[in-house]
């Protein structure tokens, strides 16, 4: 199992392209699953996830080959996909339980294929998230499901003897912590070969699914209003091949612009989405963190030069959804608050028992106490290196952050979480003047034995 070796007190300076978004990717990969026809999907990570969904979607028959840009700069490699067999319709656990954006594929292939049967999925151990407004939103549709064996069982029923189809209606996918990104994308997808028109009301704002309706709409899809609480899909008898380019990854991105921040450092982001960290960036702000971006390009897709200095300001964040402060990036800006001149508040609330990361943080002496759904962080003069525990991807980030500022030696166990969502993290940190190595178990006790001999 492999581990990250950090020297910390290096300030971070120089320039990195973000990588296209793993958020958006595995939604958008499922999209194959709608067509038959020529798919293709530009600026793909490399990570563990995308390989997950590409391994489930040759199980449902789709031929899939990736070419990667081995350019530790570049913003990702290109996936040509093509569905060639339909009668597959099994997403089997062994493949599902490593991924949750797995449930992704059960819309598209129920609407296209008439049936799907896709394990409950896994994923990050971050709390409850059940996927009731997923199968709410296609039973609306018109689906039949069951759960059968720790699978979900979703047919349409036939009409006259003959395939039926998904039928339009009003979807609402409010939930008690609000709206779900990867429900809206599923009942999205499947609503676009659905007869009639679908309104997806309390829908996801997250620019996710934005990039997802641009796609579908590229392959004649007609969907309106994607970005607002209120979607409208028409549906249309079937869809084209596309060519389409992923957005750039925002928490990648909001990640890079915290190593920026806990190291003092001087980082310039290329291809960052700086129009969808707006709530990221305002706190960053008020910490006294300096960021620059030219106002008259893309602001999806722009630079933004980020520059902090050795005083950091307490602040006050609370997660929500989009556009509101990402839940994603809350594990990374308390790294950093760690090092702030006092005392600094935060509130999970969309997953709220998101704090495993706390206690890890700790044993590197950093000041934090947890009440409920809250942590207060009061700031210290430095962080201690120490051996720490990857609980989720994020978390992973987090511990790799504190690291970098730390003084003496961290180790990151379980960095098999960050290789998730962060392609060659090492080498780009390296890039960026870090001392940090990648080394496995069996390497590190293979070193021990050396120095006891």
């Amino acid at each position: 199992m492999d581990r990250f070796e950090i020297r910390g007190g290096n300030r971070l300076a120089g320039r990195l392209t973000i990588k296209g978004s793993k958020n958006a990717a595995l939604p958008l990969m499922t999209g194959v699953l709608l067509t038959d026809q020529p798919f293709v999907l530009r600026d793909v990570p490399e990570l563990a996830d995308i390989a997950n969904m590409r391994r489930l979607l040759a199980e449902l028959g789709c031929s899939v080959e990736y070419t990667a840009d081995n350019d530790v700069d570049s913003p990702g490699g290109v996936l040509t996909m093509r569905a060639v067999d339909e009668t597959v319709s099994h997403a089997r656990y062994e493949v599902v339980r490593t991924m949750r954006a797995s449930i992704s594929a059960l819309g598209p292939m129920l609407a296209r294929r008439g049936a799907a049967r896709v394990s409950l999925p896994g994923g990050c151990a971050i709390g409850e998230r059940p996927v009731d407004l997923h199968l709410r939103g296609l039973t609306a549709l018109g689906a039949d499901i069951t759960l059968d064996s720790g699978d979900i069982v979703a047919r349409i029923p036939r009409a006259g003897g003959r395939a039926g189809r998904l039928k339009g209606a009003r979807v609402f996918m409010g939930g008690p912590f609000g709206s779900t990104v990867l429900g809206t994308a599923n009942v999205m997808s499947a609503a676009t070969l659905a007869e009639g028109t679908t309104i997806i009301e309390c829908a996801a704002c997250e620019p996710e699914i934005v990039d997802l309706a641009n796609m579908l709409n590229a392959m004649g899809a007609k969907v309106e209003g994607a970005g607002s609480p209120r979607v409208t899909i028409h549906g249309v008898k079937e869809l084209g091949p596309v060519d389409h380019r992923i957005i750039p990854d925002r928490i990648e991105a909001g990640t890079y612009m915290c190593a920026a921040a806990i190291t003092c450092g001087d980082i310039t982001l290329d291809n960052c989405p700086v129009d969808a960290l707006m709530a990221h960036m305002d706190r960053l702000h008020h910490m006294g963190v300096t960021m620059q971006f030219d106002a008259s390009s893309d602001p999806m897709r722009t630079t933004c030069r980020i520059t902090a200095g050795r005083v950091l300001n307490p602040i006050e964040v609370t997660t929500q959804p989009h556009p509101g402060f990402p839940t994603d990036l809350q594990a990374q800006l308390m790294a950093v608050l760690c090092l702030a001149d006092g005392n600094s508040v935060i509130t999970e609330r969309i997953f709220t028992e998101r704090f495993l990361h706390v206690a890890e943080l700790g044993r590197m002496g950093a000041q934090l106490y947890r009440q409920g759904s809250t942590v207060i962080v009061s700031g210290v003069r430095r962080l201690t290196g120490a051996p720490v525990m990857a609980s989720d991807l994020r978390a992973s980030a987090c511990l790799v952050l504190a690291g970098l500022a730390a003084h003496g030696l961290t180790t990151v166990n379980r960095v098999y979480h960050l290789d998730r969502g962060y392609e060659r993290m090492e080498d780009r940190l390296r890039a960026l003047g870090a001392d940090i190595q990648r080394t496995s178990e069996k390497e590190a006790q293979t070193g021990i034995a050396s120095g006891m001999a």
